[in-house]
């Protein structure tokens, strides 16, 4: 997922996204910064439950679709 900031975070860095996924609510996924660019940072998840990997996979789907 790419974030988009003004504050740039050092690769490596562990971070707890707090999301609204749709059929889960509020949920906070885990993840680390794996690169940079000068407007924000890409992240890698971290370990999801099914429910929050059904919901993600959902929503890139539904992009793709777009």
């Amino acid at each position: 997922m790419f974030l988009i900031s003004d504050v740039p975070l050092p690769v490596g860095t562990e971070v707890h996204l707090a999301l609204e996924l749709p059929g889960c609510g509020a949920c906070r996924i885990p993840g680390y910064v794996r690169w940079l660019k000068s407007d924000g940072f890409g992240v890698q998840f971290g370990l999801l439950g099914a429910r929050e990997t059904h919901a993600i996979g959902k929503i890139v789907r539904t992009a793709q679709a777009s």
